[in-house]
């Protein structure tokens, strides 16, 4: 359960209506909301990952703000591809592999459940950099802690897109 407001991208506008990606499966699954009442922002932050190349880059205003090495999933709980968005920002009271986790509004095409949760991906720390440039993980995007630092200031609702 997630607590404050939920930002999720506007992908198609009709008189009335905002077509919006949601958190939930299958994966780039999208839904009609009224747009009476709803607030609006833009971010001019991207987040793009790159599975093939095992990195991540941050754009701000389409401008590179820095590239990273990231872990990804393992062969066979892959990292899934797509049009997803950051989701939210959760700090553990008792943090044990990264200080901030940032779950995205993609969950993992191998596994229903994970750690307790719905099988969410998020991108999070890790205290070891070996894990850095290859395929390791349950489906969630590891980065190094500067990159982590950088993802915590990019607005919920920023869109994030995964490719092979």
């Amino acid at each position: 359960q997630l607590k404050g407001p939920t930002w999720v991208p506007v992908v198609e506008s009709r008189p009335g209506w905002r077509r919006v990606l949601l958190p939930s499966r299958p994966n780039g699954v999208t839904g009609w909301i009224p747009d009476s009442g709803l607030k609006t922002a833009r971010s001019t932050h991207v987040i793009k990952v790159d599975l093939g190349e095992r990195t991540m880059t941050l754009l701000d205003s389409g401008r590179p703000k820095g590239t990273w090495k990231v872990a990804i999933g393992a062969p066979k709980t892959p990292t899934p591809t797509g049009r997803t968005f950051m989701l939210a920002s959760l700090a553990p009271a008792k943090p044990t592999y990264s200080p901030l986790i940032l779950p995205v509004g993609a969950h993992s095409a191998t596994l229903d459940t994970f750690g307790g949760g719905p099988g969410t991906v998020a991108f999070h720390g890790w205290p070891t950099k070996s894990v850095f440039g290859k395929a390791v993980t349950h489906g969630c995007v590891r980065v190094p802690e500067d990159a982590l630092r950088r993802l915590a200031k990019v607005p919920l609702g920023s869109p994030v897109h995964i490719t092979d």
